[in-house]
């Protein structure tokens, strides 16, 4: 196994920098998706992202390696009041609100602890949760994919063979590289439009625009339609936040629910949000696309992600730079992404694996097939809706008698969990603790 670069530890700027492009790359398509998709502007949205990123790293200590981009639970409501209703100060209003519901479930947790999530979340819950988060976003990379295989197919295939066979820094950059490498193989064979990047230099005076137009300037107004449309959206995205947190923790060999505090996690996105809201952008999440790098990297360093912000926050300004990353072909996207993403989804079975989840008892079988099935199947929210009913099932379904205990037993290659009654052993045998207890 190759080494791993811990949260803590900073590597050389010449190092950082590439890492902190490559998160950039990870999240660019689908944080300027959102704003494409309701009208908003994708430059705010980029100095959305950065600036917040750079508040929740500081008010999470600087321990969780998580990067914030446009969120997509909130995308209706926001082109409805963008495109259709031409009223975007309410919904920045209703930002503004989804922020205020961080804030105050931050408050609640603040007061009394936050112990009892991995109670309730125990790893027969977090295992599936973490996998759908990551399968349930497939759907979207093959469709990226899909618009050119051949592409997509050479992307990845840079991507694994980098990740497998490359040495030194190579190794924990393969998905820089292989965008880079998708994107000259597709320029070869004419499929990336120059013009909106040679438009962008046509003039000196458009290379550098600050994305906020300060004469117009309006704050977010209060609309109490938009603001109940967008509000109750926030336990969807604070679901999925912990989820996301479970899978940082299975990542990383750490517990950001605890250490920082999964409260941390949502006031840091909170005040994102409420950022956002007074600068003209979507409110934002942390991102799995980003966690697919760290997993695939091994790279766990908050600092690159704090570069990350940066970079993002220098492209909200400079056109040229948002025109090329802007002109990178789906299909090239989607070659990384499909690696991305289904690295999370490989990391909750991974979850279960270690965590040695019996699946002779029938309450596990039923609680990661309801997750798995919902998670999957349903199109608007699965993974929050799977997360509510995993965790319903955990706390309602009765599980193993309690003189039935579990004991390892070596069958072939693998381990075996198998039930033993309790009580006193029979005369002849001695007895003997298993190993590793």
């Amino acid at each position: 196994m190759s080494s791993e670069v811990q949260i803590h530890e900073r590597l050389p700027l010449t190092q950082a920098i590439p890492l902190g492009l490559q998160h950039v790359f990870a999240m660019f398509g689908a944080t300027v998706l959102v704003p494409f998709l309701t009208g908003l502007s994708p430059s705010i949205a980029l100095l959305s992202s950065g600036i917040g990123t750079i508040i929740f790293l500081l008010l999470t200590k600087s321990r969780i390696p998580a990067y914030l981009g446009s969120s997509f639970a909130y995308i209706a409501t926001l082109a409805l009041y963008v495109k259709t209703n031409h009223n975007p100060t309410a919904v920045m209003g209703g930002a503004l609100a989804v922020g205020a519901v961080y804030i105050i479930i931050y408050l609640l947790m603040a007061a009394f602890g936050t112990r009892w999530i991995h109670k309730i979340v125990p790893p027969i819950v977090a295992g599936p949760v973490v996998a759908i988060i990551g399968l349930s976003l497939t759907s979207t990379a093959i469709g990226m994919a899909s618009q050119n295989w051949p592409i997509a197919a050479f992307t990845l295939a840079v991507a694994a063979l980098l990740s497998v066979y490359a040495k030194g820094f190579l190794k924990i950059i393969p998905i820089l590289i292989a965008i880079i490498a998708g994107y000259i193989l597709a320029s070869i064979m004419g499929l990336v439009d120059f013009k909106p990047i040679f438009a962008s230099v046509s003039s000196f005076k458009n290379l550098i625009v600050f994305p906020i137009d300060l004469k117009n300037y309006q704050p977010p107004s209060f609309d109490k339609y938009a603001i109940l449309a967008m509000a109750p959206l926030a336990l969807v995205t604070i679901i999925e936040d912990l989820g996301h947190m479970i899978v940082l923790g299975n990542i990383t060999h750490s517990d950001p629910i605890e250490n920082p505090g999964f409260h941390r996690v949502l006031l840091g996105n909170g005040l994102a949000t409420v950022l956002a809201s007074f600068l003209g952008g979507p409110p934002v999440t942390t991102y799995g696309e980003n966690i697919g790098v760290l997993a695939v990297t091994k790279v766990y360093s908050t600092f690159n992600i704090w570069m990350a912000a940066i970079i993002a926050i220098i492209l909200s300004l400079i056109n040229p730079l948002q025109a090329t990353i802007m002109s990178i072909p789906s299909a090239v996207m989607g070659g990384v992404t499909i690696l991305l993403f289904g690295m999370i989804g490989t990391a909750g079975i991974r979850t279960l694996i270690e965590a040695k989840v019996d699946f002779s008892e029938t309450k596990n079988l039923i609680i990661s097939s309801v997750i798995f099935a919902l998670g999957i199947g349903l199109p608007d929210h699965g993974v929050a809706w799977a997360t509510i009913v995993g965790i319903t099932l955990n706390l309602v379904l009765k599980g193993q008698p309690e003189n039935v205990k579990k004991v390892e037993t070596n069958v072939g290659v693998g381990l075996r969990v198998a039930e033993k009654p309790s009580g006193p052993a029979k005369q002849g045998k001695a007895k003997s603790k298993p190993k590793g207890k």
